[in-house]
């Protein structure tokens, strides 16, 4: 009881829904392996002192680049696109994380995220992403 109702307190507006990605919709999130040069125009200036890209997934429109200091996820939006949600998460907020590997029937990998004050974030890959190197990424800035 006390569970669904802290559930209902951190509800966000539904109004926000529009503007920052919808990490429970798996749809959202089936990423592929995108080349670092595509991005780095566009991450570069949002970036801090001593952070560096690391790697970067695409899927239909967004997202996600993993840096040394967090992970930034690009919610691309509107009929141009041209219209973009920069959502930081840093590994300094990860209490946990967990990783799944992709299976004989099931080709997608995941990894999910749980966040101080956000909640779980999972991504969905697709085809042959190393989601353990993923995870030794984010465990050695986590750990």
């Amino acid at each position: 009881m006390i569970r669904e109702i802290s559930r209902r307190l951190f509800v966000p507006h539904p109004s926000y829904a529009l503007y920052m990605i919808d990490f429970n919709n798996s749809s959202v999130f089936k990423l592929g392996p995108w080349d670092l040069s595509q991005v780095a125009p566009e991450i570069v200036p949002m970036m801090v002192t001593g952070e560096e890209l690391l790697s970067a997934f695409k899927g239909a429109r967004d997202y996600v680049v993993f840096s040394n200091k967090r992970l930034i996820a690009v919610n691309v939006q509107g009929m141009t696109g041209k219209k973009r949600d920069y959502t930081s998460l840093p590994y300094s907020k990860v209490q946990s994380f967990s990783v799944e590997t992709a299976g004989t029937f099931d080709l997608d990998a995941e990894l999910d995220l749980w966040f101080s004050g956000l909640g779980k974030v999972r991504l969905e890959f697709k085809g042959k992403v190393d989601v353990r190197a993923l995870s030794q990424l984010i465990a050695s800035y986590v750990l």
